[in-house]
C-alpha cells in the first residue's frame, strides 16, 4: 500500500474511492472552514467508451488529492477541500447522462461538471448546463452542433470540434502527398458530423479522393468496409471511435499496407486490441505533449497513484485539467458556478502535459488549438516512469498541427 499513502490525507473515504472506483473521490478529512466544494465527473465507466472515462476519472481524481494533500483551495476558497462526484453516462445512454447530470448538480451540489466524451452526450447535457448555468467541460465530444453562438457555460478541452478535426486530417494527407484516403465512419451524432465536415474540408483538395464508408457504433467486422476501400494509401479511422482498433488490426489480415489514422482514442486500447500490427502504422491526434517536462512529470505522479492503467492518455491529462482549472477560478471568485465560467471564459490556463494554453471563444470554443500528431511505437519511452513494467508502447510525436482556426457555430 505504500505508493497510496499520500493519498490518505484526504481521508479514508478518498483512498478507498482511488483504489475501488467509488463514485467519491476527495475531501472527507474535515475542511478548513466550511463543507468539502463538489465537483462533478460524468463520464463512461461502461460500454464502449468506459477506456476513455476511467482515464478522465483518474484525473480528476488525481488532481483532487493533489489539492487536498496540499490544503485545499486557497484563497476565495477559503482552504476547503474538494469532493470529487462521478457518475456513469453509461457511453451512449443520453437518459443515463441527464439523469447523472441532474444527480451531480441538484443533488450532490457540484459547482461544475467535466468528462463528457460521447458527442450525443454532449448535446443532451449541454442543454443542461446552459440553462442551469452550470460550466460543464467536454473531453472528447467533439459534434459541431453542441456549442451554439448563445452557448455560455460549456468549454472543449480537448477534442476540437468536428470541422476542426477534418482540416487537421485533410492537412495530414496534403502534408504527404496522398491521393486517395478511406474513411471509416460510426453513424451517431460524432461520425456524422466529422463525415459532413471532412466532406466540406474536401471540397478544397479536389487532388486528394475520399471514399467514406459508414458502420454502426457496435460494428466488429469491418472487413466489408475495408475491401470496399480498393487501393488506398490512407485509412481513417476518426469518425469511428470504438472500432478504430479494429479497422487496424482487420486491415493488415486483409494484407493493406495503409497508415491508420485514429479517433483520439486511447494508445493502451489499442495497442492491446491491434497487437503487432499497431506499431508502426496507427497514428493519432492528441492534446497531450508527451514530449514535454510537464507531462513526464504530471504522468510519472499519476502511474505511481494508478499503475493499473499502463499509460496516462490524453483523457486523463483533460480530467486533470478540468479539476486544475475549476480550483483555480473557485480560488479566485469563490464556488459560484456562474462566477467561475466568466473567470474560465476571460482567463489562460496552462495545463501541465497539454500540447497548447486553453483559452476559449465566447461561445467556448477553444482558440489556439494545436494537436500533437504521433504514431505507436513499439518500445519504451525515453525516460523511465513514463509507463508501467508490462508496456511496450510508446507514442512517437512526429510533427504539431498550425494553430487551427475555432469553428463558430452557424447563426
Amino acid at each position: 500500500m505504500k505508493r497510496y499513502r499520500w493519498i490518505a490525507v484526504v481521508g479514508a473515504v478518498a483512498l478507498t474511492a482511488v483504489l475501488s472506483g467509488s463514485s467519491a473521490y476527495g475531501g472527507s478529512s474535515g475542511p478548513a472552514q466550511g463543507g468539502p466544494i463538489t465537483l462533478g465527473v460524468l463520464t463512461p465507466l461502461t460500454a464502449n467508451f468506459a477506456p476513455w472515462g476511467l482515464q478522465v476519472r483518474a484525473g480528476a481524481a488525481l488532481a483532487v488529492n493533489e489539492i487536498n494533500r496540499s490544503g485545499g483551495v486557497k484563497g476565495r476558497g477559503q482552504g476547503r477541500k474538494l469532493n470529487l462526484a462521478v457518475a456513469d453516462d453509461q457511453s451512449t445512454n443520453t437518459s443515463a447522462a441527464i439523469d447523472g447530470f441532474r444527480r451531480l448538480t441538484q443533488q450532490q451540489g457540484a459547482v461544475s461538471v467535466g468528462g463528457i466524451i460521447g458527442s450525443g452526450i454532449g448535446l443532451a447535457t449541454t442543454r443542461l448546463a446552459e440553462e442551469a448555468k452550470i460550466p460543464l467541460f467536454l473531453v472528447k465530444s467533439g459534434n459541431n452542433e453542441i456549442l451554439t453562438q448563445n452557448s455560455r457555460y460549456t468549454f472543449r478541452t480537448c477534442l476540437p470540434a468536428a470541422a476542426m478535426v477534418a482540416q487537421s486530417v485533410v492537412q495530414l494527407a496534403q502534408r504527404r502527398e496522398i491521393r486517395s484516403v478511406g474513411v471509416m465512419i460510426a453513424d451517431y451524432a460524432w461520425g456524422q458530423s466529422f463525415k459532413s465536415s471532412l466532406e466540406d474540408a474536401a471540397k478544397s483538395t479536389p487532388n486528394i479522393k475520399f471514399n467514406i464508408q459508414v458502420a454502426p457504433v457496435p460494428t466488429t467486422n469491418f472487413t466489408p468496409y475495408l475491401r470496399a476501400f480498393g487501393d488506398v494509401s490512407l485509412i481513417v479511422a476518426t469518425g469511428h471511435p470504438p472500432g478504430a482498433p479494429l479497422v487496424l488490426a482487420q486491415a493488415g489480415q486483409l494484407g493493406l499496407k495503409a497508415p491508420v489514422v485514429g479517433a483520439d482514442g486511447p494508445w493502451s486500447l489499442t495497442a492491446k486490441s491491434a497487437a503487432s500490427s499497431a506499431f508502426g502504422r496507427y497514428s493519432d491526434f492528441k492534446c497531450m505533449a508527451t514530449a514535454s517536462k510537464e507531462y513526464k512529470n504530471l504522468a510519472k505522479r499519476y502511474l505511481r497513484t494508478f499503475p493499473q492503467n499502463e499509460f496516462m492518455e490524453d483523457d486523463a491529462v483533460a480530467g486533470y485539467g478540468y479539476v486544475k482549472i475549476v480550483a483555480e477560478a473557485i480560488s479566485k471568485v469563490g464556488p459560484n458556478s456562474q462566477r467561475i465560467a466568466a473567470y474560465v471564459h476571460a482567463h489562460t490556463f496552462n495545463i501541465p502535459g497539454y500540447a497548447w494554453p486553453l483559452k476559449w471563444t465566447a461561445w467556448g470554443e477553444m482558440i489556439g488549438s494545436r494537436p500533437q500528431y504521433a504514431i505507436l511505437t513499439r518500445g519504451t519511452p525515453p525516460e523511465r516512469g513514463l509507463n508501467t513494467a508490462s508496456t511496450t508502447f510508446w507514442p512517437r510525436v512526429l510533427f504539431k498541427s498550425p494553430a487551427l482556426a475555432p469553428y463558430r457555430p452557424p447563426s
